[in-house]
């Protein structure tokens, strides 16, 4: 497999400028005759379908929620970052830049990356003008804060419910262009495999969730923006309905695997209150401006945190990272939690916990302006913990969030299957091994409003498209896959539950594949995960029929995907023997603890080739080149 990252030469800056002018163009007229399949609606697929429309395409959206409004991208809470320099405090594009690639340690696109840092500025104007209501100052300007991994505010958000206000923006573009008849929207329908006719991708294979229907969805090009695969470790930030299967079968007929080790531990969530649990809650990194957090400093330590006095606690960010100190990037602070709480200081139920305390905030500021800031995530908090964080600590520990890893994309955003084109957090462009608060949701927009409209026009601009239908043999051997697949799932008629294999898999990757690795687990987990999935096959209980609305076989085709995908992201850990951003070898540390690179033999991506089922998958590598910034030792001391 041949890996062309297709980076246009010349100056950083530029780049972009005169990609945009050599690529090919779609007469207007031209483009109502091409059809763009897009799988997803979140931020990233809502924004994008809405645009191709508004271009003249015809668009079918397809979304597995019974409306885009239940994407996931609703949950994002702290902010959307944008380098427009409101604050006067030294911000720039390549400021953004910077931060995103020293963010991700070095393991990401120079070209891509300082591409994104340039489009932040136009999503911030965009969702102005559709009427997101972000926060502003008493005078009326857009107001910002700061986020983990960087020394400027340039995050801006609405409240602690950002997401939701980006993604009801992206909605109502995407509603009108629905009444319009420019997008037809298929919610309540599952992607369950990918068409390929020729070498090119020409549509997919779906289940519609009320019907049971299994049938082909026929295109010109296919866009996936379905998100990230975090919940292969079960418990998760993600929504329960969260999957990865949608790349994960694009993988499957062909598409390269980048990086799927690269999995993102968020630290400030609801630590785990028992095995009952199906999913985590996050709490908001934007908290991490005015909380501070801490610990005691004596091991075994119980007492309330209001009687613990100043002089027995540690803030041990601030102690560790004095330049950053509460506003160190995610892996950092996560690795930094569990190390207290291996001392034997974590607080709470198991000592797997640690204090975000707004006291000192609150004397500073008041507690109205606290409550401006973060009050329906207070209030969120309160109503799950029954802990009311204006008068004691919140209680938080790291969770799995995000995932750095997805399909191999080029800089027109297509996989390395021609017409495939893969957009947001499903990709695995922008974040290296780490991303950086606020980053997500300014990928999934600059991807959907601003990239892979334009991309996409030059492929079809220059594709050769013979005709497709539901008769052509490639169509109709995916639907007799995927509907083999299906009656296999049904057919097993085992003892267990879906959701107990889901619950196992995902305490065996927490274990050996999460937030700390080294070779023997992984090892043992590439053992336990194969004897695991052959179980599942031999004794998975699948309740009901496939002829209607089923969500214990909506499940157990997710799980059985994860239960593929957990093998390739441990081999892929296994392989990388070093530690950047969120992979964190153990065996590869420096000796006060921090992770330890290795740019002589891993400054790669590793993109993962499928040879079929039973057999090794081929690693391939793009190697990363760094000609505008210096590869350092990331530090935040």
């Amino acid at each position: 497999m041949e890996l062309k990252s297709k980076i246009p030469a010349g100056p950083l800056a530029d780049k972009w400028d005169n990609h945009r002018f050599d690529m090919k163009l779609v007469n207007p007229a031209n483009k109502r005759k091409f059809t763009v399949i897009m799988v997803g609606s979140g931020l990233a697929g809502g924004s994008a379908a809405a645009t191709m429309s508004e271009l003249g395409y015809n668009v079918k959206c397809f979304c597995y929620q019974d409306s885009p409004r239940r994407a996931h991208s609703i949950a994002a809470q702290g902010g959307i970052n944008a380098a427009k320099n409101y604050k006067n405090d030294g911000d720039s594009v390549r400021r953004l830049f910077y931060d995103t690639i020293k963010g991700g340690d070095f393991r990401a696109r120079e070209g891509n990356v300082y591409r994104l840092a340039q489009i932040s500025r136009n999503i911030i104007d965009q969702c102005v003008a559709q009427g997101v209501p972000f926060a502003r100052e008493y005078g009326g300007l857009l107001d910002n804060r700061s986020f983990g991994g960087a020394q400027v505010s340039r995050t801006f958000y609405a409240r602690g419910q950002t997401g939701q206000q980006l993604l009801l923006g992206a909605y109502q573009a995407l509603e009108k262009e629905i009444a319009k008849g420019g997008v037809t929207m298929y919610p309540r329908t599952e992607m369950l495999d990918l068409v390929i006719v020729d070498g090119q991708a020409r549509g997919i294979v779906v289940r519609d969730h009320v019907s049971g229907r299994i049938e082909a969805h026929l295109a010109d090009a296919v866009i996936l923006g379905t998100g990230g695969y975090g919940n292969v470790f079960y418990l998760s930030t993600n929504a329960q309905g969260s999957n990865g299967s949608a790349i994960w079968k694009a993988y499957r007929r062909g598409a390269a695997f980048a990086n799927p080790c690269f999995t993102q531990i968020h630290p400030t969530c609801i630590p785990v209150a028992g095995d009952y649990q199906s999913k985590l809650t996050l709490m908001s990194e934007s908290l991490r401006n005015d909380g501070r957090v801490w610990v005691p400093k004596k091991s075994g330590d119980e007492r309330a945190p209001e009687a613990i006095p100043e002089e027995e606690r540690d803030y041990y960010l601030e102690r560790k990272y004095p330049s950053f100190g509460n506003l160190s990037p995610r892996d950092i602070a996560s690795r930094a939690a569990k190390e207290v709480c291996d001392e034997g200081r974590g607080v709470g139920p198991g000592g797997r916990g640690v204090f975000l305390d707004f006291g000192a905030a609150i004397k500073r500021l008041g507690k109205e302006k606290i409550a401006e800031r973060y009050g329906n995530l207070f209030e969120m908090y309160d109503r799950i913990t029954d802990e009311d964080p204006y008068e004691t600590p919140m209680r938080i520990y790291p969770a799995v969030h995000y995932t750095m890893g997805g399909l191999w994309v080029d800089y027109n955003l297509m996989s390395t299957i021609p017409g495939l084109h893969v957009i947001g957090e499903a990709n695995f462009s922008d974040h290296g091994a780490n991303r950086l608060g606020a980053s997500a949701l300014m990928q999934g927009l600059a991807d959907g409003y601003f990239v892979v409209p334009l991309t996409i026009g030059d492929y079809l601009a220059q594709a050769k498209l013979p005709p497709v239908d539901e008769n052509t043999p490639e169509v109709r051997e995916a639907v007799a896959v995927a509907s083999g697949r299906v009656k296999r799932l049904l057919g097993v008629n085992g003892t267990r539950t879906v959701a107990s294999f889901h619950r196992e898999l995902g305490k065996i990757m927490w274990e050996f594949c999460g937030m700390a690795r080294n070779a023997e687990g992984l090892k043992e987990a590439l053992v336990r995960i194969p004897a695991l999935r052959e179980q599942f096959w031999r004794d998975v209980r699948v309740p009901g029929s496939g002829d209607d609305f089923n969500q214990n076989l909506d499940q157990a085709g997710r799980v059985a995907d994860f239960m593929e995908l957990a093998e390739l992201m441990c081999l892929d850990a296994l392989h990388r023997e070093e530690s950047c951003g969120g992979h964190f070898r153990t065996e590869h540390e420096t000796p006060d603890g921090e992770a330890l690179r290795d740019d002589e033999h891993f400054a790669y991506v590793a993109a993962w080739e499928y040879k079929g089922d039973g057999k090794a998958p081929v690693l391939n590598k793009e190697q990363l080149q760094y000609e505008n910034v210096k590869l350092a030792t990331r530090s935040y001391k």
